[in-house]
């Protein structure tokens, strides 16, 4: 392990700076936080949080360099991005397994996270030449209409502990090709894998001359988080996390004025009719559910199945949970790693009992995991439970592998109780019928940002925006046209013509 977090810059045998400027800060303000692996309970390392002054010290930073950024064309700062993915490449499994140590998700899943950090830069490389505005029609003779977009300036981005890494590159990398410097509040359950994206990307910003473009900033949400969502400065906050941290982000940040990217809880729904592929059903719901220990934000909940095929179906899932292999998340052959921490223990286990003391049957799971030479990590069984449409706990999202089947008479139904949450993030229907697709896709389906037909409700390609509605807070992220999120529009009208005619037709004088 050792090895590892040296080829990461990362010395954990003193405490490490949490905060980076312009350059490493040497000695914080703030108190000392220690990293653990939530597979053996053991210290990876200690890391010192940034006080306010700390923070002030990144965003003087991140201003200092912000002229200087956004007045390099953007294809020139989408070619220091594409450096800054080749950088990451070259740390993929170094990286990759810091996420596995530090978070506890699956090797396999790790490495995933940094991919999709490249496939970030990637197309944050082609993006830098496809900034379009649009031109428009004037209704004046002798006019011309367009609009273009310009930096925002210096945005602030607090992240989450189950995607360490990746979330923060959605933002960071396209922000920057739209010429913004970024200010980063890492989760602080998983310092050590910002300290190292931060090591990684100065490789290539450092000599590029460009290093208060990316600062980071460890801290605590009473100080450094509150000093951050009042912050003018920051005209974005982009956060994810709970609803609860939403409503107070977008409360601060809303009342100066400023913007919110927001993604927030999930509480996904994934239905299945009768008519589905009930392999691949299988296969999308096991892997929805379980992938991560139930802690992606696109996770399977709930799982809605058609009465004809729903005992046949139930069946095939309690034995497929039977078979997935708990264990150290490095370990070849493992599918399912801890929770983060006892808290999370403890949250899934009161969720467990109030199934039980309700007279709702639990399937499979429900109890602590024993994994061998992991006796103080927080592994639990993937749970199962049966629980009828009216169940209460379907409207709240338990974070861990805890799954509720709902039987449901048709499509109609199943829309229904889909959509019947506050939360709307991601969704799914297996079927075979293209009419029920098609309902499911409609204005009338889904309202959820995320509707999947025959794939399951977690994961997605950063070439689509990223993001739900209602309690998910409705942002987008990543792909698409997200990127305007990150820029300032502006509408432009010239007059080439030796007149001063007045829109609407209006006469004056």
């Amino acid at each position: 392990m050792r090895d590892l977090l040296n080829r990461l810059g990362l010395d954990t045998s003193r405490p490490l700076s949490g905060v980076y400027a312009d350059g490493w800060i040497e000695a914080p303000g703030g108190a000392s936080i220690d990293s653990i692996n939530p597979s053996t309970g053991e210290l990876l390392g200690q890391v010192i949080e940034g006080s306010v002054q700390d923070y002030e010290a990144c965003v003087a930073a991140c201003q200092s360099a912000q002229q200087r950024w956004q007045a390099l064309p953007a294809p020139a700062r989408g070619e220091i991005m594409r450096r800054c993915g080749e950088a990451l490449r070259e740390s993929k499994t170094d990286l990759g397994a810091l996420v596995t140590l530090e978070m506890g998700k699956i090797r396999a899943e790790g490495e995933g996270e940094v991919q999709e950090m490249i496939d970030i830069a990637d197309f944050a490389v082609g993006l830098s030449r496809q900034l379009y505005g649009l031109s428009m029609h004037s209704e004046r003779p002798g006019h011309r209409m367009y609009e273009q977009w310009h930096p925002l300036g210096t945005i602030g981005v607090i992240s989450a502990f189950n995607f360490p890494v990746a979330v923060w590159s959605w933002n960071a990398f396209i922000a920057a090709v739209c010429g913004d410097t970024t200010v980063w509040k890492p989760s602080p359950i998983t310092p050590l894998c910002a300290l190292a994206v931060q090591n990684i990307v100065n490789r290539v910003m450092e000599p590029a001359g460009f290093a208060g473009v990316f600062s980071t900033c460890v801290g605590p949400p009473e100080s450094v988080g509150e000093t951050m969502l009042a912050d003018r400065r920051l005209p974005l906050i982009s956060a994810t996390g709970s609803v609860r941290m939403g409503k107070r982000v977008g409360e601060v940040v809303g009342a100066r004025l400023g913007r919110s990217l927001l993604e927030l809880g999930g509480n996904n729904g994934l239905t299945v009719l009768d008519d589905a592929d009930l392999k691949l059903a299988l296969t999308g719901v096991l892997f929805g559910a379980v992938g991560t220990a139930g802690q992606r934000c696109t996770s399977t909940r709930r799982v809605m199945l058609q009465k004809g095929i729903a005992a046949p179906f139930t069946e095939r899932l309690v034995s497929a949970y039977g078979q997935v292999r708990i264990g150290d998340p490095l370990a070849a052959g493992t599918l399912m790693g801890p929770l983060i921490h006892q808290g999370s223990v403890d949250a899934m286990f009161s969720a467990v009992a109030t199934v039980r003391d309700a007279g709702a049957e639990i399937l499979c799971g429900g109890e602590r995991a024993s994994v061998a030479g992991c006796e103080g990590g927080f592994f639990v069984q993937p749970t199962i439970a049966r629980v009828p449409s009216d169940f209460p706990l379907l409207q709240e999202e338990t974070f861990a592998p805890l799954l509720y089947l709902v039987e449901v008479d048709d499509i109609e139904h199943a829309i229904a109780l889909n959509n019947g949450v506050p939360q709307g993030l991601s969704s799914a229907v297996f079927t075979g019928a293209v009419k029920s697709a098609e309902r499911f896709l409609s204005s009338f389906g889904s309202d959820c940002g995320i509707a999947n037909v025959n794939i399951g409700t977690s994961g997605a390609e950063i070439g689509g925006a990223f993001g739900g509605e209602k309690d998910t807070g409705g942002g987008r992220e990543a792909g698409s046209d997200s990127w305007k999120a990150y820029m300032r529009r502006q509408t432009c009208t010239i007059n080439y013509s030796d007149e001063l005619p007045l829109a609407q037709g209006i006469q004056f004088g």
